[in-house]
């Protein structure tokens, strides 16, 4: 009981310094010193296509394996 009290205390000061802090406002400085990206847009879009084919491929997967279950269970119950 008495680590749950602490712990609420302590939680209330934290909330409370975070609360004492200043607003962050917009800086735009600090774009400009982002390191470069690991991945090129053309990349990111190429990944991305693939990604959206693979889903969509999968759908038409899915689609024919339901067609299919249901002939095989016609089958099976009739």
């Amino acid at each position: 009981m008495a680590t749950l009290i602490g712990m609420y205390f302590t939680l209330q000061s934290d909330i409370q310094k975070a609360m004492d802090l200043p607003a962050n406002e917009w800086n735009p400085e600090w774009i400009k010193n982002l390191p470069p990206p690991d991945v090129s847009r053309m990349e990111y879009d190429m990944k991305d296509q693939m990604i959206r084919q693979t889903i969509m491929t999968t759908q038409e997967d899915v689609k024919e394996i339901k067609v299919t279950l249901e002939k095989i269970e016609d089958k099976l119950y009739k």
